[in-house]
């Protein structure tokens, strides 16, 4: 079972929902965290509403910091472009995805936003041999 961090400053949009897309495309065949640098410990409300928009519960999800997820072996740490490095985690790939900050965005940017990381998670998961819906 392959293995997936992603990772943002607050931990409470982008990587948030990366995460969520990767439990919604990953059919059960992953181990999938998110965390931040300097978790905000809560999740943004434009993020539960762009993701209840595409039928995912976001409001049971938590921020979580770097130090709050399992010390383990990544597959991938998949940074969202806010320049955080995760020194510290282990992982066999290192990527970053150069995501916009949706955090003050309107909610057209922001759904625009949530879409791209849709989309590379579903790349990610193809190139990674893990099957999509």
């Amino acid at each position: 079972m392959k293995k997936i961090l992603f990772v943002c400053v607050e931990n409470s949009c982008r990587s948030q929902m990366a995460e969520a897309f990767a439990h919604i495309q990953g059919e059960n065949k992953l181990e999938v965290y998110s965390a931040g640098s300097r978790a905000s410990g809560k999740i943004n409300d434009k993020a539960i509403k762009a993701m209840q928009a595409v039928g995912y519960d976001l409001s049971a999800h938590y921020s979580k910091s770097l130090h709050d997820i399992p010390d383990l072996d990544y597959d991938y740490a998949i940074t969202m472009g806010c320049g955080d490095e995760c020194p510290d985690v282990r992982a066999r790939q290192r990527l970053d995805w150069s995501i916009p900050d949706p955090k003050n965005m309107e909610p057209l940017g922001f759904n625009e936003v949530r879409d791209m990381i849709k989309a590379r998670v579903s790349a990610l998961l193809q190139e990674s041999d893990v099957s999509v819906h």
